[in-house]
């Protein structure tokens, strides 16, 4: 087995996760309630206003009066002053973006694979040198696909200059994305620890 590429999802895997800092927008609830009524079900590809919003099919201010609405329902309020700045406290995970640069020394074609907002699009490229690290940059909000439909990740080996899906691996912090990889026919590691899906991944490229 050849792999020729490794795909590599950005919050939670090149940086730290942003779901309590997201949570923080609403009260009323604990923060798996807040985080269902602003996301749905995350490890979904569905008509929720959020999954709409990453598929760049709404704009956000679309989505804040859907959402609104959604949490009035729920009894939670929903208040996104409250994230100002959020991009600023997301710690970046130097251990993943050292591993990206020496991918990419050795040869290795890289990608990033991210459910993003158009409208946050500066905040989270301005976290990591993006240009510098991935050959390809997918992100949901301009693609019209999000994880974890396969769709996305075939999409992004197309880009990677038709990569097929054996020779692929991508890391990811959320169970469902790394099982639409998987569904797609990539290798799939889900990352809890960085260091430890790193050893991973290390041994399944023979490192």
């Amino acid at each position: 087995m050849t792999i020729e590429a490794v795909l590599f999802d950005f919050y939670g895997v090149l940086t730290g996760s942003p779901w309590s800092t997201l949570a923080s927008v609403g009260s009323g609830g604990d923060e798996a309630a807040i985080l269902a009524v602003l996301l749905g079900a995350y490890d979904t590809d569905g008509d929720h206003p959020w999954h709409r919003l990453e598929r760049g099919e709404v704009a956000f201010t679309d989505y804040l009066t859907e959402v609104s609405a959604l949490g009035e329902a729920a009894g939670i309020t929903i208040d996104f002053g409250r994230a100002a700045g959020a991009d600023r406290r997301i710690a970046v995970n130097e251990s993943m973006v050292d591993a990206v640069r020496r991918l990419r020394k050795d040869g290795y074609r890289t990608a990033v694979v991210t459910n993003n907002v158009r409208e946050f699009s500066h905040g989270w490229r301005a976290l990591v040198p993006v240009e510098e690290l991935f050959d390809v940059v997918v992100d949901s909000s301009d693609c019209g696909l999000r994880k974890p439909n396969p769709a996305v990740f075939h999409h992004t080996l197309e880009l990677l200059g038709g990569v097929a899906p054996d020779r692929a691996v991508f890391l990811d912090d959320s169970p469902g994305n790394v099982a639409g990889a998987r569904a797609a026919g990539l290798h799939a590691i889900h990352v809890e620890d960085p260091d430890l899906a790193l050893a991973e991944l290390d041994d399944l490229l023979g490192r």
